[in-house]
């Protein structure tokens, strides 16, 4: 049974909506088909995300098809441990085939990497309740010492180093899964290590490498933007890492966007944003980097329609074919849509 939220969790929710509602933009280019390769869904304590409402939030755009991603949602709640994150899939794909439209065709679900052999059967089980839209596993490793980088998952220095992570990771390569790995910008050479020691797994990064501008790293933007720079360079030589340009709209990345009297528009976003994408085109060039919403996390920052026309502001400048690869093409081949 769903729990009611509470009066002053509801007060601050129609608080967040009327901020959101001051800033509206017309849709830049609404016929670009758009595939969505990071988005969430959920029921937690009366504060739903369900496919209706992202449907109703990226409406204004062409949005053909998108990708869920794990987030510790709707777990069950007996049996098995390692079996539980399967109620996820479970409520996914349920949601997913009753609505329609494209909407979670693709689910990445998590899985415990460093579980040996039993990864197998959860793997088979994620499969079974994914009624053929399984494409991969989200491991979550983002860890910082820093206490005011809030860490939902229980992770720990150095995740993707251990052997018997590598060998659950190595599980979903021969099944030709995808790995979408969260880790800070830090700890990209962890993704790096992971991706080398299994080329033949597909391994994306999520949410631009892991850009931080909170605690520690508040007021360090320069600094923090090399480190992170030199970071993700790393990762270009390897023709197996693919990359989401996404998640700076999150008070994680440091930007602020909430404590504005009114939501920043799409020139805003773009214009603080642009040294970022450029250095993840030259990283990784449109075959291997995707724009992803990161919905509705990153709603605590802009709406859907400002956010894309962000993203379609960064890729003005590039041809037709480039602009489709990264609205659309390379979530498409990245997930097998």
């Amino acid at each position: 049974m769903t729990v009611p939220a509470s009066p002053a969790a509801a007060d601050r929710t129609r608080q967040w909506e009327d901020w959101l509602a001051l800033r509206q933009e017309a849709v830049i280019d609404p016929e670009t088909a758009i595939v969505d390769p990071h988005h969430h869904l959920w029921d937690r304590g009366g504060h739903t995300y369900l496919p209706a409402q992202f449907a109703q939030d990226a409406a204004s755009h062409h949005l053909l098809a998108s990708a869920y991603v794990e987030c510790l949602s709707q777990y069950r709640s007996s049996g098995a441990e390692h079996l539980r994150p399967v109620g996820e899939t479970e409520f996914v794909a349920e949601q997913a085939a009753a609505f329609g439209q494209g909407i979670a065709a693709a689910i990445i679900a998590f899985a415990d990497l460093s579980l040996g052999g039993v990864v197998d059967a959860v793997l088979d089980a994620h499969a079974d309740a994914a009624g053929g839209r399984l494409r991969g596993v989200r491991y979550s490793t983002a860890w910082d010492a820093d206490p005011a980088i809030h860490a939902a998952y229980p992770t720990r220095p150095g995740m993707l180093r251990e052997p018997k992570v590598l060998a659950g990771a190595s599980r979903l390569g021969r099944r030709g899964l995808v790995f979408d790995a969260w880790a800070y910008f830090h700890q990209l050479g962890d993704v790096a290590h992971l991706a080398l020691a299994c080329p033949e797994l597909t391994v994306v990064v999520n949410h631009a490498g892991g850009v931080l501008g909170l605690g520690t790293y508040a007021n360090q933007r320069d600094e923090i933007f090399m480190q992170w720079r030199t970071a993700l360079q790393t990762l270009g030589p390897l023709p197996n890492v693919v990359l989401k340009f996404g998640g700076l709209a999150m008070p994680l990345a440091g930007f602020g966007w909430r404590k504005l009297p009114q939501p920043p528009s799409s020139s805003m976003l773009a214009n603080a944003w642009r040294p970022y994408f450029e250095t993840c085109l030259e990283v990784f060039g449109v075959q291997r980097c995707m724009f992803e919403s990161n919905f509705p996390v990153d709603r605590s920052g802009c709406s859907y329609t400002v956010l894309w026309n962000a993203f379609k502001r960064l890729a003005a400048p590039l041809s037709s074919d480039e602009r489709a690869a990264l609205c659309a093409g390379t979530a498409r081949r990245t997930y097998r849509l």
